[in-house]
């Protein structure tokens, strides 16, 4: 596994924790909790999976200052608490600046959400 080079300061609980990390892919588990319920059925609300393939998609990138521009999604499937989401994030083109991720996220083999990210890496933080 690389060294991790941007969004040290993420929430594994809320965003996943990475369980791999190489050149161009990230793997990122997420234990969904009751803090991610949206109803008393235990759906977990979609912003929570959104999160954690984003963070994947940009630790598939591993720079420290990249971000994302947009994103391209779908989710297939809800989720409830419990569930432990995985998130597979690939490098797949460059286009100029752009860097194209796609990121896939399952549950117990399942797919529950899909999405192309567009990430940029500006040449200083966003908020310099």
């Amino acid at each position: 596994m690389i060294d991790q080079q941007t969004h040290q300061a993420m929430s594994s609980t809320l965003c996943g924790k990475p369980v791999e990390l190489a050149e161009g892919r990230a793997i990122v588990a997420l234990d969904t909790s009751a803090d991610m319920v949206a109803d008393e059925r235990g759906l977990v609300h979609g912003g929570f999976v959104f999160g954690l393939a984003d963070y994947a998609a940009m630790l598939a990138i591993n720079h420290p200052n990249v971000v994302l521009g947009a994103a391209s999604t779908k989710f297939l499937k809800p989720t409830i608490q419990g569930d432990r989401l995985v998130a597979s994030a690939t490098l797949t083109r460059e286009e100029g600046k752009k860097k194209i991720v796609t990121v896939s996220v399952t549950c117990e083999h399942e797919p529950v959400f899909e999405g192309e990210f567009i990430c940029f890496i500006p040449s200083k933080h966003v908020l310099d």
